[in-house]
């Protein structure tokens, strides 16, 4: 069954709405400008956004178009990726990416953890090596830095240790 993106868009710019209610909510921390509220309140309106934008249809004509070149490269001949081996079993890897981390972050830290879920992830979901590497080595470098430094959140350091 598939959803038209209006009501996707519109669950999610809800599920957003009530993540903003729920962290306005939150106390402050007396003595800090950045408390609990921050970040569900951050993501609820990431949600709102990004769920107004898909149920209004914004980006949909990039999709047609990329949809529209691969079936003239590919002819219109490739098979569904349901017939794929083992296509079934990617809903595992979330599961698994979670567990690997519960296990790994004490032993090897969070930057090293957080490079192999990032890397894995992307090329689960058909990025190119030529993106998934960078992505992999640098978006553990900002997150840990925004832990670090703006909800001052320690993280584990292990086999990399940052700097700051």
């Amino acid at each position: 069954m598939r959803l038209p993106d209006y009501v996707t868009g519109l669950f999610l710019t809800g599920l957003g709405g009530l993540s903003f209610y729920g962290g306005s909510l939150l106390p402050p921390v007396p003595g800090q400008q950045v408390g609990p509220n921050v970040f569900p309140v951050v993501v609820g309106a990431g949600l709102m956004i990004c769920g107004v934008m898909i149920a209004l249809g914004i980006g949909r004509k990039f999709e047609d178009e990329a949809e529209a070149d691969l079936a003239a490269i590919e002819g219109g001949a490739a098979a569904p990726e349901e017939t794929r081996p083992l296509y079934r079993l990617r809903v595992l890897l979330p599961p698994g990416l979670i567990l690997f981390y519960v296990l790994a972050v004490e032993r090897i830290g969070f930057i090293a953890t957080a490079a192999v879920l990032i890397f894995v992830s992307s090329l689960a979901l058909g990025a190119r090596l030529k993106l998934a590497i960078p992505l992999a080595i640098l978006a553990p470098v900002v997150v840990h830095l925004l832990f670090y430094k703006l909800l001052r959140v320690p993280l584990t350091a292990g086999l990399i240790p940052m700097p700051w």
